[in-house]
């Protein structure tokens, strides 16, 4: 069973973001401390004693397709959107104006990280439906704000976003779905594939946000529009009208996420999908991005969420399993004193706190960007830049290890699939490749976020880094071991960005050092959090505020990132150092 991190949420939104740098902001005035912890204990009951059970039981069922082309979720799904749907959690960050909570970006990815650990497949409708409202806030006309807004966020209708096409994965240059002009509206005509939720059971409405040509439209990604093609069309008065023409051809057998319908959409199997222009014309990918950058995000979420839901089976599991005896221990005593199984635990719980750390402090930036004025929002926008790659890349990469691991902790009862363990690996296994696979993730770290302004906005993040580690080396708490370790890390990074920065004039070789220049990022910034998260603890445990064993527990985690996690910084470093080299020695005819 699935219970809600809720005291580790309001430590880090407390101690880390700090919760009243928020408020202090005109747009979220109305956060404090006691709405923040009102809302994460009424999102953790929900997700626990409504969602998560149905997670196993989902992913035994899946969603079908049926005859008519209509799909129908796994039992309880319906119900327990309808629950998310009346409890006012669909548009938790939206604009108030259209029916949204306008909660922060930082709380609301907490709450999102709970339905994502409960039910990575179920939750995945309400994260479409997140983005598809953000990106009509920021494109859409007035008339479609208040047409689509309000249903969206009271989850009454749902959002999905349909970029990829047959032959037009990454490369959207050879998309071929065209939108020819009619009246007030467009005739949308094409396929789509691999659309989360692009046909379902749980709302009245599905709004498709689709990248189509217009006829006249200059060639590649140039001569993209974006159009809403919703599944029933709708009337003056708001009410749904009749069918569009748009069917589900098929939904897709998946290795994992299997109770999530991911679908094959025909546009114009008659006369034409009836769209309407969402932006520009010939500006499409430009705001379809405004729903990839919030969807990167997510993903870097879901990551998080999927480790942490194994990590919470696998130590319920070494808690009750007894299986010799483990070393200056009694007979009896359960697995999880074995060295080895507490090592494994012991490091997923580090890094998983220090995933959500980095997740929450993403989205303060995106706060701060959104909220602020001037320079000030600039700078937090560019972070904020930066951080979503190494988000969406480092916290999905490594759910595929913790997950593992977890599995590990169950031996071969973990490869049985009634215990559950295994469709965690499965679930995680999509999440560095949808969205924009980790090498794409790396790439627009690399060649947008770092070698376009000549490493700067890295700079600055390592000056920040450094300056709190340096105030925590004053500090006299007991925690400067950590700090110092940071500091290390700190100058490794530097030295892989110098070595980064010289190799600029070859393309190659910035691609090929990418990957381990995010993940050598992540980890890096895992260990900024969790060693200001230790010193908040030794402070705290030294003045005898809070829990003392939380902030112990605290501390120990720290200590384990900075021996088990943060070496990495070290091996990617090398890696960026000499990989390069090694790839252009090899001869791809050899392989």
């Amino acid at each position: 069973m699935y219970q809600a991190p809720i005291d580790d949420m309001k430590f880090v939104l407390r101690h880390l973001v700090g919760i009243d740098r928020v408020a202090a902001m005109q747009s979220y005035e109305m956060v404090s401390d006691d709405l923040v912890e009102a809302v994460l204990d009424e999102a953790g009951k929900l997700a626990g004693e409504v969602i998560a059970p149905l997670n196993h039981s989902g992913d035994m069922t899946g969603s079908v397709r049926n005859e008519d082309g209509s799909v129908t979720t796994p039992p309880g799904f319906s119900d327990a959107w309808k629950a998310m749907s009346e409890g006012g959690w669909v548009g938790l960050n939206a604009d108030p104006e259209h029916g949204g909570q306008g909660l922060p970006q930082c709380v609301s990815a907490a709450v999102n990280e709970m339905w994502n650990s409960a039910n990575i497949s179920f939750a995945l409708c309400q994260l479409l439906t997140q983005g598809a409202i953000h990106a009509l806030e920021v494109v859409g006309s007035d008339d479609q704000k208040a047409t689509y807004l309000p249903k969206l966020n009271a989850g009454e209708w749902t959002g999905t976003m349909n970029l990829t096409e047959p032959q037009a994965g990454t490369d959207l240059a050879a998309l071929r779905t065209t939108a020819t002009p009619d009246g007030d509206h467009y005739r949308i005509r094409g396929q789509k594939i691999y659309i989360t939720y692009g046909e379902h059971d749980m709302s009245e409405n599905i709004v498709h946000l689709v990248l189509a040509r217009l006829p006249d439209a200059p060639p590649g990604v140039k001569g993209i529009s974006l159009f809403i093609v919703p599944k029933f069309l709708v009337n003056a008065d708001g009410s749904v009208g009749e069918r569009n023409d748009v069917r589900c051809l098929s939904i897709e057998k998946k290795m994992g996420i299997k109770a999530s319908p991911t679908a094959v959409l025909q546009y114009g199997q008659d006369e034409g999908a009836i769209g309407y222009l969402l932006g520009e014309e010939n500006r499409g990918l430009d705001c379809m991005f405004l729903m990839m950058n919030s969807a990167r995000f997510d993903v870097g979420l879901q990551g998080l969420a999927v480790a942490d839901r194994a990590y919470q089976q696998a130590v319920s599991y070494a808690r009750d399993r007894v299986q010799g005896t483990p070393l200056e221990r009694e007979r009896g005593d359960t697995i999880i004193h074995h060295p080895d199984v507490l090592r494994l635990l012991t490091g997923m719980r580090a890094e998983i706190e220090a995933m959500r750390a980095l997740l929450l402090i993403g989205g303060f930036s995106l706060d701060m960007a959104h909220a602020g004025n001037g320079g000030d929002a600039d700078f937090w926008q560019t972070r904020a830049n930066l951080l979503i790659p190494v988000i969406k890349g480092w916290l999905t990469e490594r759910s595929l290890e913790l997950t593992s691991d977890a599995l590990q902790v169950h031996g071969g009862m973990g490869f049985i699939e009634e215990t559950g363990a295994a469709q965690h690996c499965r679930d995680a296994r999509i999440l560095p490749i949808y969205e924009g696979t980790t090498a794409i993730q790396a790439n627009d770290l690399v060649f947008r976020k770092t070698l376009r302004d000549g490493g700067e906005a890295v700079r600055q993040l390592l000056t920040e880094i450094r300056s709190d580690m340096d105030e925590i080396s004053s500090g006299g708490n007991g925690v400067s071991g950590h700090a110092g370790a940071v500091l290390a890390a700190c100058d490794t990074a530097e030295g892989a960005l110098d070595t980064l920065l010289a190799r600029a004039n070859s393309p190659r070789d910035a691609a090929a050092s990418g990957t381990d220049f995010l993940m050598m990022l992540g980890y890096l910034s895992g260990g900024w959090q969790l060693a200001r998260g230790a010193a908040v603890a030794a402070k705290a445990k030294a003045s005898g505020e809070g829990d003392p064993d939380f902030m112990a527990a605290k501390q120990a985690t720290a200590s384990s990132y900075m021996a088990y996690s943060l070496p990495e910084v070290e091996k990617r470093a090398a890696k960026i150092t000499g990989g390069p080299d090694a790839l252009a020695a090899m001869n791809p005819d050899w392989l």
